[in-house]
């Protein structure tokens, strides 16, 4: 008989854990971003009173007979698709449609990008110093425009005129593309003052890029070796900076005119986007359940082995190449609305109060029937 009241018990947990599901999706009803969980229940280990048979010759089969004892969470699945467009107007902000996360971290870079937290709150801007972070501080990671060698591999010259993005150094003329190593975003540097007595001196505050050197590495262009970069690493200041469908980020350098373009935003995929972890706030991990983590870009714009490898030196493993994010554009100058649905979060809030209510209906019956047996004595 106490069987029941157990049960009823560990039905009151689960809906007690649903309940709070619940409570942390309406509390999230606002929030940008935010994915709903979604609580699944599952059967407790049943008893069996007596097995199954099959049938014979001379009589029919029977059926086991079983007493489960009540239920318990199974999983809390979350809700990755894409929700609504909220415009805001500010040309940093970007939402991914489509699937994909956001990847930020420090300033110190990674060799792994599973490290880097994943994110789909595009809140973006530019810091003090340049870099490219989101509400909570956490660095932005993509591809830079970068200066290396005509016909290099280490950069990718498909959406960069070189004409139009090329200056004149110590060095020579530089072509000018896109760096595949997964870095920080930050702003290039800006020319110094010029020597009046050097021909080729580009006008102060014209964007020097960071480099790619021989090994494939992005440095900032601070040595004059590298081009004529201002020591003091003051960067170029920029007015109308947006972020457009593909993830680039651009701007008008407020002392040439010129557009520039910083970089693209790197947009990480992985095999399971319902498993990933939640690491407290908008962030999350690829740990166990979610699968691999695959980097690339919007519609492929940036494309080569990733953080500039030379398929030349030897076999690269398939992960490490970049990959496209097929069917996934940002939408920009807006940030996703929350996954979370008063309407349905407040039916399920009536359903599980009901469940709820009705397991404490078995405790009390169960109760009731405990107290006759007890009487049966006098």
């Amino acid at each position: 008989m106490t069987g029941a009241m157990y049960a009823a018990i560990a039905g009151l947990q689960a809906h007690m854990q649903k309940l709070n599901v619940i409570g942390n999706n309406v509390a999230n009803v606002n929030t940008y971003g935010y994915k709903a969980g979604s609580t699944v229940f599952a059967e407790s280990m049943y008893s069996t009173v007596s097995a199954g048979s099959n049938s014979s010759p001379t009589s029919g089969g029977t059926n086991p007979a079983q007493i489960g004892y009540g239920c318990s969470v199974s999983t809390i699945d979350l809700d990755m698709s894409t929700k609504e467009y909220v415009p805001d107007g500010i040309g940093t902000h970007a939402m991914i449609a489509g699937d994909g996360f956001f990847m930020v971290g420090d300033k110190n870079g990674v060799t792994d990008p599973s490290a880097l937290q994943l994110t789909r709150l595009g809140d973006f801007r530019f810091d003090d110093e340049g870099y490219l972070v989101d509400g909570r501080g956490n660095i932005v990671y993509g591809f830079l425009t970068a200066t290396g060698e005509a016909g290099g591999h280490a950069l990718n010259m498909n959406d960069l005129e070189n004409d139009q993005y090329a200056y004149r150094g110590q060095n020579g003329n530089q072509t000018v593309g896109v760096s595949t190593e997964l870095v920080p975003i930050r702003l290039p540097l800006a020319a110094k003052a010029p020597n009046p007595d050097d021909a080729d001196a580009v006008q102060e505050g014209t964007a020097i890029y960071p480099y790619v050197d021989g090994d494939g590495n992005t440095f900032d262009a601070i040595t004059g070796d590298a081009g004529p970069a201002n020591a003091e690493g003051i960067r170029v200041q920029l007015n109308s900076v947006s972020i457009d469908k593909n993830g680039m980020i651009s701007g008008v350098n407020k002392v040439t005119g010129e557009t520039v373009v910083v970089g693209y935003i790197a947009i990480a995929g992985v095999d399971n986007p319902s498993g990933v972890t939640h690491m407290g706030g908008p962030y999350y991990q690829a740990l166990g359940g979610a699968g691999n983590v695959r980097v690339g870009s919007v519609n492929n714009v940036v494309q080569g082995y990733l953080n500039n490898q030379d398929p030349a030196a030897g076999d690269i493993p398939y992960l490490d190449m970049i990959q496209g994010t097929g069917g996934t554009e940002l939408q920009t100058s807006g940030l996703e609305s929350s996954g979370a649905d008063i309407a349905t979060e407040f039916s399920e809030m009536i359903t599980t109060q009901r469940g709820y209510q009705a397991n404490t209906r078995i405790i009390t019956v169960t109760d009731s029937m405990l107290e006759e047996l007890v009487n049966m004595k006098r």
